[in-house]
């Protein structure tokens, strides 16, 4: 269980991952695409697993936070 949220770069292939991102958007409408990010947010707040993490994600994303470290 994690206590709190990573925000310092946690993995070694960020553009492989990102390129992956990309690739898996091609060809799909704008629905698809927000249906794709939103199945793809719930299997990985699943992984993570813990409320106050989640949270503490959603703050950071939307630029509420003072630490800006991503």
């Amino acid at each position: 269980m994690l206590s709190q949220l990573q925000t310092a770069p946690n993995f070694e292939k960020a553009d492989d991952f990102y390129a992956a991102l990309l690739a898996a958007h091609e060809g799909l409408d704008e629905a698809q695409m927000h249906a794709l990010n939103a199945r793809l947010i719930l299997v990985l707040a699943n992984h993570i697993g813990d409320q106050a993490v989640l949270e503490a994600a959603i703050t950071v994303a939307k630029g509420a936070s003072t630490t800006r470290q991503m």
